[in-house]
């Protein structure tokens, strides 16, 4: 692999609507040398769409949560830049991917963030806030020496934030226009939506707070 390509990875439970439109999309960026899709469990055609677009699948008969997808997929990357994609993409272009990547692939950013435009004013505001996305790229490193304890689930996206801020590393974020994704209220019915997504909120503040108590502690 060329020092100048790097890995894309796709964390999947259960996308077999998107996730080939995902991997077709990596493929023909020309800064990926390779695509790899972590099917964590999917139940579903997940696999089979996934490898038919061109990624290798890494396949899990469990579903373990998306921070031990992502560590699953950087530990088998050939590249030392990684960048996260989430599988439920729409709209997804090789100009966003590129965007993303070269700040990380020039030495400007060790992690670089991506956030989905919701117009201007809330974009200025989510710039502020807690960087939750899940599409990212970052020098492979910067993952693995978090421990893994803090890597579980949703707390995996909020420690590698503060990773960075708290060792002075050089991080930031990229607005991406025409990005949509496919929400939960597509996948399940109402009432289990409204519940996942509480469930995944109280886990994205949860981890703020425990993050920061190890950082104090001398434990992260």
């Amino acid at each position: 692999m060329k020092n100048d390509q790097v890995t894309a990875i796709v964390p999947a439970y259960n996308e077999e609507a998107t996730v080939a439109g995902v991997v077709e999309v990596l493929t023909r960026a020309p800064c990926v040398g390779e695509v790899i899709v972590v099917s964590d469990g999917s139940s579903d055609n997940t696999i089979e769409r996934a490898r038919g677009a061109g990624a290798q699948v890494i396949v899990s008969k469990e579903n373990h949560g998306k921070g031990y997808a992502m560590q699953m997929g950087a530990s088998r990357a050939s590249a030392e830049v990684v960048a996260f994609f989430d599988a439920d993409l729409m709209g997804l272009t090789t100009k966003h991917v590129e965007t993303l990547v070269r700040p990380v692939l020039l030495g400007k950013r060790v992690m670089n963030v991506a956030i989905r435009s919701r117009g201007r004013f809330i974009n200025r505001i989510a710039k502020h806030m807690p960087l939750i996305s899940g599409i990212r790229a970052m020098r492979r490193g910067v993952i693995g020496e978090i421990p893994p304890k803090y890597l579980k689930g949703f707390m995996v996206e909020s420690a590698l934030n503060y990773f960075c801020r708290s060792r002075g590393y050089k991080y930031g974020t990229v607005v991406f226009t025409g990005i949509t994704i496919r929400h939960k209220y597509d996948k399940v019915w109402f009432g289990k939506a409204v519940l996942q997504y509480a469930k995944m909120s109280w886990q994205v503040v949860k981890a703020i707070v425990v993050v920061r108590v190890a950082r104090v502690r001398g434990r992260f």
